[in-house]
């Protein structure tokens, strides 16, 4: 039985039980509060692990944790009706549009290693094996490539990030918290290159180093896998290689309440008011 089947109940087997979330488009600012609040409560012990696969209401700019704001282009957004949001994680800028989004939210109580390089190893084998039942042979990047100070997370690959070959096909990002790490990055289906190349403000060199660098599910694969069946292979994969079950959950009242505090401290700019 596939994964989202058997989270739908809660199951009586014995292994490790996360939460496994499942939501629809979501505002930007919001989708970061809420993987900020459940980091927050999971840390102190208010919250289980959890699985959260999401979307974005509209086109959205996301900027690392201490990311300058000059890094993006505020007119060509607010143009092109596209949000501008603050990650609680670090790295550059992702421009989120035709993907699937994952965050994990989970700890050294549930094997989760201490450490930055140790932590991205454990999970991103997870996602490695969500590209593998997709069809797509990703593997960990061996070595950081591209150029570190770019203003966009896909010009440069670390050892955090999934490659295809030596193309950069996903990208993640961690923040901390005591004991308790929150982990996300995006399955990209497509890219708009040239939509992303202005936002970040690239220049001819960068734009064609974006477009020739990176890769795509749909250009791996030659189709469009439904987001479905990119949340179907995430699920799978978590639950064989982290050893644990998922069961179908939602948000607590505190959950989203506590997000609803932190919402404005990850607003940069709203399409429909601007900055």
């Amino acid at each position: 039985m596939a994964a989202l089947e058997r989270a739908v109940v809660a199951t009586t087997m014995s292994t490790p039980a996360w939460r496994l979330i499942i939501d629809g488009p979501v505002p930007g600012a919001m989708n970061m509060a809420l993987d900020r609040a459940v980091l927050g409560l999971h840390a102190l012990g208010l919250a289980p692990p959890t699985l959260r696969l999401y979307r974005w209401e509209v086109p959205t700019a996301s900027l690392g944790r201490f990311q300058a704001v000059e890094q993006v282009d505020l007119e060509a957004c607010a143009r092109r009706g596209f949000d501008v949001v603050r990650r609680p994680t670090g790295g550059r800028g992702v421009l989120h549009d035709d993907e699937l989004t994952y965050s994990i939210v989970a700890g050294v109580a549930s094997g989760v290693p201490r450490g930055v390089a140790a932590s991205y190893r454990h999970l991103s084998a997870a996602l490695a094996e969500a590209y593998a039942l997709l069809g797509v042979s990703a593997q960990v990047t061996a070595r950081s490539r591209g150029e570190k100070g770019a203003g966009a997370c896909y010009l440069h690959a670390t050892q955090a990030d999934l490659s295809l070959g030596a193309a950069k096909l996903s990208g993640s990002a961690q923040v901390w918290k005591d004991d308790a790490v929150l982990q996300h990055g995006c399955f990209v289906i497509s890219r708009d290159v040239d939509a992303e190349a202005e936002v970040f403000r690239l220049d001819d060199g960068r734009r064609s180093a974006l477009e020739g660098t990176t890769a795509t599910l749909s250009g791996a694969l030659g189709v469009s896998p439904s987001l479905e069946e990119i949340a179907e292979a995430v699920a799978d994969a978590v639950e064989r290689v982290l050893g644990v079950t998922l069961e179908r959950g939602a948000f607590t009242a505190e959950e989203r309440g506590l997000a609803e505090s932190l919402l404005e401290a990850h607003v940069l700019q709203t399409a429909s008011r601007g900055a």
